[in-house]
C-alpha cells in the first residue's frame, strides 16, 4: 500500500471504531463510515467488501493495539499462565470502556462466513502471536504448548462474546480466563 493508502484504510478503520463505540455492531453502516472517513462508497467496498469484513478488520487493529501496549509496558509476572491472565483482563478493561465497540467485534467474528475467511484467520493468528509473546515462553516451549494457547484464546473470545451479550458476568469471564490460563501448567500432550 502506499502511504495515501494506508492513509484511508486508517481514517476507515477510525470511523468504523467510531461509529462501533457510539452504537455496537448495527450502527456501522457502510455509507456512514464511507461519509466519516471521507471516501467514496465505491472505494470503501474495494478495501472492505462488507461489514463483517470491515469490523473484522477494526478487531485486528485493536488486537494489533493490545500487542503494542505490551511492548511498551511489559508485563512484571514470571509465571507464563499468570502473564496471560493478566493481559486478558488488561483486554477486558478496555472492552469495559467501549462495550458497543466490543459487541460490535465480537458480532462480526461470530458471523463470519467463508467469504471473510482471511480476515478471520489473521484475526486469529494475531491473536494467537499476542497470547505467545504474552507467555514469555521461550520458542520452543511457546511451540509445544501452542494448542492450550489457541485453546486459551477460543476461551478468551467465547467469555467475552458470553460477557458483551450478558449471558456471563465480569467475575464469570475472568473466572474462566484464568482456568484456560492455567492449562499452560499442565501437559499439553494430546490424548490418544
Amino acid at each position: 500500500m502506499t502511504e495515501r493508502q494506508r492513509a484511508r484504510r486508517r481514517r476507515i478503520l477510525d470511523a468504523s471504531t467510531e461509529l462501533a463505540a457510539a452504537g455496537g455492531f448495527d450502527a456501522v453502516q457502510m455509507r456512514d463510515v464511507a461519509e466519516s472517513a471521507e471516501v467514496a462508497i465505491g472505494t470503501l467496498y474495494r478495501y472492505f467488501p462488507s461489514k463483517i469484513h470491515l469490523l473484522l478488520a477494526v478487531l485486528d487493529d485493536q488486537l494489533e493495539r493490545l500487542r503494542a501496549t505490551l511492548r511498551e509496558r511489559p508485563l512484571t509476572e514470571r509465571d507464563p499462565a499468570e502473564r496471560l491472565a493478566h493481559t486478558l483482563k488488561r483486554a477486558f478493561r478496555s472492552h469495559q470502556r467501549e462495550p458497543r465497540l466490543a459487541q460490535a467485534m465480537m458480532r462480526a467474528l461470530q458471523l463470519a462466513d467463508a467469504s471473510a475467511r482471511e480476515e478471520f484467520r489473521a484475526v486469529t493468528r494475531l491473536t494467537t502471536a499476542l497470547l505467545v509473546e504474552a507467555s514469555g515462553l521461550p520458542e520452543a516451549e511457546a511451540a509445544r504448548r501452542l494448542s492450550a494457547i489457541r485453546v486459551i484464546a477460543h476461551t478468551w473470545h467465547s467469555s467475552l462474546l458470553y460477557w458483551v451479550s450478558g449471558n456471563a458476568t465480569l467475575a464469570e469471564a475472568h473466572e474462566d480466563i484464568e482456568t484456560a490460563c492455567r492449562l499452560l501448567a499442565g501437559d499439553a500432550a494430546p490424548i490418544e
